[in-house]
């Protein structure tokens, strides 16, 4: 016996997974910086996508929900780590000092790719949402559960701090 509903429900979500999986992947490696982590995150989330697939595919934008869950997957994963690493006496970023995988493979200018990484979190994650999902400022500030005025001055130090180091990469690849 076949089940309609259901079959829909794996049709539009494997639909979505094939068209958004990259996207959601060169946006987390960005902001992680190892591939193999955001590998793992973007498939973390993606099954919790599937297991929440009626809400997910409800929200404003479902890519950058996907997003969001790797990253918030990622903060956990740090703070599991770090409290597993202070037993031996080493720090978390001793043992993650890996080279991180070269974003031109996947598109990304790698120089603006370090430049992102090392904006603090919050700057990182409205740059994100606003440059790369094209998310207008009351969409990211719903997503980040923070205000739109907050949004809007994280967007400006985040391309303050950005355009400082534009000799890497041109102001409009910033802008």
């Amino acid at each position: 016996m076949r089940v309609w509903g259901v079959e829909r429900r794996r049709e539009e979500f494997t639909e979505f997974y094939t068209s958004s999986r990259d996207d959601c992947l060169r946006i987390v490696l960005v902001s992680v910086g190892d591939r193999q982590l955001a590998e793992d995150l973007v498939a973390e989330a993606f099954a919790r996508a599937w297991a929440s697939w009626r809400k997910v595919r409800e929200h404003p934008v479902p890519r950058a929900w996907v997003v969001r869950t790797a990253l918030n997957a990622h903060v956990s994963w740090w703070r599991r780590r770090r409290r597993e690493l202070t037993v031996d006496g080493r720090t978390a970023l001793t043992l993650l000092e890996n080279q991180p995988e070269r974003p031109a493979a996947l598109g990304i200018d790698e120089a603006l790719a370090a430049a992102i990484r090392a904006l603090p979190p919050r700057q990182r994650e409205v740059i994100v949402l606003r440059v790369f999902f094209g998310l207008d400022t009351d969409a990211t500030a719903r997503l980040l559960g923070i205000s739109p005025g907050t949004v809007g001055a994280h967007l400006h130090w985040a391309l303050a701090t950005l355009r400082t180091q534009k000799q890497s990469f041109s102001d409009q690849e910033v802008t």
